[in-house]
Formats: structure tokens, sequence, C-alpha cells
């Protein structure tokens, strides 16, 4: 299997400026360790800052650091560097027993900055309104008093080709771009950077996005497997677990089976339905796993009659006309719906985000030619993250910062000729750790990981103990891929975060 998900965009907080009245938070200052500390002989030298912020309107003091930590091979030499950016707090009485989260994007091929900056950190991305509109450039980062670090220590990683991490000499980039490789790897940092923070104390999360919550589901396993270290919880954020949920192809009617509880809710938020969109999407579900699956079963084997009611059904669903669905054999995939559905307005959806609606260059084209609500992001958080890590960390390479790179292709799948599921790796770790907490966070209007591409993985557990089944929660939320860009959204997804990791600290 060769399919890349283009990408995946994690958690990044937002920042607002101190209440009114409210002492603004420390400037950032460099540390005395920071100013003492030799450049490493290879590695670019580490740049540590001491800073403040406030959160529920209590200060919280941090240190924040900019470094790159170097994998080894079994003989010592070095196999690869990895950039990181992590902030622990540093007004608490035992740091060794604080809980700490490792969160990292997908792509494969994307760095960290999306949930670094726009949903987790103590500084997010500056943007307007709802998130569907970008901000004028250049953007630049703003406080966060919606980031979870008064509950949690976080650690930021860029796997090797991202960011600023890479292969060391004696070693190829491509020893590092595969599913097991990438597991391997980024295993080995956060053992290494557990072990020299004498951490392993301390409660452990991971946080994925996208194709991250497939490095997750990977990680949870091996760590444990590997290295006996148990993990606390597993943030899947706007992710999947098997890619066949993505993957409609003929005689394989998943894809657009998963898919249409999300066009339900993307044709309510542009009004092409009405009604109550909850009520209206649990409808939409139910109708899938039954009138609409048993349907698509029959193939070729389905009356005409039948046809016709359906593809009626199908628009009351979706806001797209019986017509369409019936050139299409009642059955359509989340491209041409992106141009479809808004077509007459002259307008093209964002896959990652479909509440954003940009003007179409060709109206009568069957695809998008571009996905507006990743232009709207990328140049922003590129902007934004460069400009912090230079003026407020002080760190630079002469190298390119790679926030999203092609270099990770070929992506070695490692499925011998079968699609890529990692359910199972996931069950595993539920099964084998007995505390370990699964949340899953989707976004009505993603048409990157629709939410019930991954509650169908989770349904389809089928050897996974009841018990275990109880330890997994599902959170849903207005936007998309990134529904942290919008506000109300950011409220509740700290809301919810700071409530699974109080619950699996008890």
């Amino acid at each position: 299997m060769r399919f890349l998900l283009s990408l995946s965009l994690s958690l990044g907080i937002s920042a607002i400026g101190a209440a009114e009245g409210e002492k603004p938070p420390e400037a950032a200052k460099p540390t005395e360790a920071a100013k003492a500390e030799p450049a490493a002989e290879k590695l670019p030298a580490s740049q540590v800052r001491e800073a403040s912020l406030l959160i529920g309107g209590k200060k919280v003091a941090y240190k924040v650091s900019a470094a790159k930590l170097q994998l080894e091979q079994d003989d010592g030499k070095p196999r690869a560097s990895i950039f990181h950016i992590s902030y622990v707090r540093t007004d608490v009485k035992d740091p060794a027993s604080r809980p700490v989260m490792f969160a990292f994007n997908g792509g494969p091929g994307s760095s960290a900055v999306w949930l670094h900056l726009g949903i987790l950190g103590p500084k997010r991305v500056e943007m307007p309104g709802d998130g569907t509109q970008p901000p004028r450039p250049p953007a630049r980062v703003i406080d966060n008093p919606l980031s979870i670090l008064d509950v949690c220590d976080l650690v930021f990683i860029d796997p090797v080709s991202t960011g600023y991490s890479r292969a060391e000499k004696d070693t190829k980039p491509e020893d590092f771009h595969g599913l097991n490789e990438d597991v391997e790897s980024v295993g080995d940092f956060i053992r290494r950077w557990i072990t020299e923070h004498d951490r392993w104390s301390s409660p452990k999360y991971l946080l994925g996005e996208s194709y991250g919550g497939i490095r997750a589901a990977g990680l949870a396993n091996h760590l444990q497997s590997r290295f006996g270290m148990s993990l606390n919880g597993v943030v899947m954020l706007s992710t999947l677990l098997d890619f066949a949920t993505l993957q409609a192809s003929s005689g394989n009617d998943l894809g657009y089976l998963v898919y249409l509880p999300a066009f339900t809710g993307v044709a309510h938020y542009h009004k092409k339905i009405s009604g109550d969109r909850d009520q209206l999407v649990r409808e939409c579900t139910d109708f899938v796993y039954g009138e609409y699956a048993t349907a698509l079963l029959k193939g070729n084997a389905l009356d005409e009659k039948s046809r016709v009611a359906l593809a009626t059904k199908l628009a009351g669903f979706t806001g797209i006309e019986p017509a369409v669905w019936l050139s299409h054999n009642l059955r359509l995939d989340s491209t041409f719906f992106r141009a479809e559905l808004l077509r007459k307005e002259g307008k093209v959806l964002g896959r990652f985000d479909a509440r954003v609606a940009w003007d179409a260059a060709d109206r009568s084209a069957q695809a998008p030619d571009c996905d507006p609500s990743y232009e709207l992001a990328y140049g922003a958080f590129a902007t934004a993250l460069l400009d912090y890590l230079g003026r407020d960390l002080g760190y630079k390479e002469d190298r390119p910062y790679e926030v999203l790179t092609g270099k990770v292709n070929p992506w070695r799948w490692s499925a011998n000729n079968e699609i890529v599921n990692v359910s199972g790796r996931l069950a595993n770790a539920l099964r084998d750790n007995p505390h370990l907490r699964v949340l899953v966070m989707a976004g009505y209007t993603d048409l990157a990981t629709p939410p019930e591409g991954v509650a169908h993985s989770l349904l389809h557990m089928l050897d996974l103990p009841a018990a275990a089944r109880d330890r997994i929660q599902t959170s849903r939320f207005e936007g998309g891929h990134m529904f942290y860009l919008n506000p109300p959204d950011l409220t509740k997804a700290r809301a919810d975060l700071v409530k699974f990791i109080e619950a699996g600290n008890r």
C-alpha cells in the first residue's frame, strides 16, 4: 500500500494576552544553565529560557528548551539527531512525579508545529475569527492561556527528516522512513528523554494528530513491550487506525460509508440541509450502518426503485442532488464532494476543514485544485514558528526547518501488500496495561480523517475485552482536522484534556 496522508496537523495552543488589570507574563530570559552550557561538538547548542504564563488567572512558571537529542546505534555511533522543544513547569515541588506528554503530528513528513502552536503549548499562532480565514502576514505567536502546561509538561517531537531532525552522516535518512522504523526511533527518543530528565516516575501520555495517531498506537504497544514503559494515556486527535477507512475502491465501499456522516456535518454548516446537526449526524450514522451499507453491498444487484429511493435519502443527508448521487452509483468520494457542494456558488471546500470555502479556479472541475484550509494555515504556522525559535528562544540553523516535507517518501508501510491497520497494536496495549486510557478527539467538518473512520476501527476491535473498551473516550468538535483553530473548540479541547490527564493521575 502506498497511501500518503498529505498533512497531519497537530495540537497547538491559542494564547491571548493577559486580562485587563493583570500583570503580563514575564519576558523569557536565559537561565544560568543555558548561559554556561557549551555547544555540543556535533549538535547546535541547546537554547533554554525561563518564562511564565497566566492560565486560569494563575501564574505558571516554566522552562522552555529547544534542543537536539542524539540517537545512537548499539556501538555508540550517532544515527540521528532529533529536534524537540520541551516545556517543563518549574514552580512545582516534585517534578519527577509530574505528568509529561509527548506530542507529534503526522504526514508522514510533518513536524510538530501544528500541535505546538495550535493547541497544547504556552504560545499559539494568532488566527482571526473562527479559524476559517488566514491571518494578515506576517503571522505571530501570542500567549496561550488555554495551554495544558499547568497540569502537564510538554515535549514536541520532530521525527527524522522533519523540522530540524536529521539522520547522522553514517546512516541513511530512508532508514527511518517507515511505519515500524518511525515507531522505533521516536520510541527511542522518548526513552532517552525520560531517562535523561529523571522522569520514569512521571505519569506518561502520548498525543498524536492525523498519521500521528498511527504512530501513537504503535508506540503505546512498542514502549511497553520493548522498554517496559507503561503509559497512562494516549490521545488520538483527528486521526485514523485503518487506512481502509479512507481508501474506497472497487469492491471496498467502507470509505464511502464512513465519510457520509462528515458530509452531513459539512452540509449542515453550509446550510444545505436544515435541522439539529447532532441529530442529523446520528441519523446518518444509523443509516450508514444499516440501509446504506446493505444497499452498497448488493452492487449491481440493487434494483432501480431502491437506487432512486436511496439517492433521495442521500440528498437529504448531504444537500447533493439525487441525480448526482445516481450518476455516481450512490458513491461520492470526499474530493468530489468538496468540489460539488458549493459548485453553484463557485466555491470549493477545504479538506482539513470543510468550513473553509474559497473561490474555485474552475467551476466545472470534478476536484478542487487546492485545499484552502491548508493554505490559510501553512504559511502562518511556518512563519510564526521560525520567528519564535529565533527571536524568543535564540535557536537558529542554516538548513531549512521542514514544516512538512516529501523527503520521507517513499514511506515503507511494512504491510506485506495489505492495508495498514494498527488497531491490533492499540488493542494489545489496552489489553496488557489495564490502566491505559484512550481519548479520541475529532471534528465534524474534517474531510481528511472523518470521525466515523476511527470510530469504525474501534468498533471492530472484536477481541478487546469490554472492560478495556470502557477505557476509550470520544469527544467531538465543531471544526475540522485542526478544530483547535476555532476558539470555542480550543476551550473545549483544554477542558477535555485536563479532565483526561487528571483522571489518569489518580
